[in-house]
Formats: structure tokens, sequence, C-alpha cells
């Protein structure tokens, strides 16, 4: 019965085309990129600020 019901959901799936599926893993590696950067500049600054009050070994 599990798999039944499983197989008729997979039918009712719209899937991306090509086009699609392009566009949304530049959205994903975009997204990734800008978080890469968010979080090393983050780092840069906590780590500058700590280097300036001589917190850092």
């Amino acid at each position: 019965m599990y798999f039944k019901d499983a197989w008729g959901e997979l039918k009712r799936v719209r899937w991306p085309n090509r086009k699609e599926l392009l566009s949304y893993t530049m959205v994903v590696l975009g997204t990734c990129l800008f978080m890469i950067l968010l979080i090393f500049a983050f780092d840069l600054g906590v780590s500058y600020l700590l280097r300036l009050i001589g917190l850092d070994k």
C-alpha cells in the first residue's frame, strides 16, 4: 500500500525542464557564494576587532 501511494505521488510531481533546472542551480550556487562571502567578511571583521582590543593569540 505504501509503495503504491508513493508511486502515485511521484506521477503527480511536475519535474523541471532543462532550462528551469539550470536556473534553479544558478540560484543555489549564487546563494552559496553569497553566504560564503558573508561569513568570510564577518570572520575577518571579528578577527580585526579582536586584534584591536588585544584578545588575539
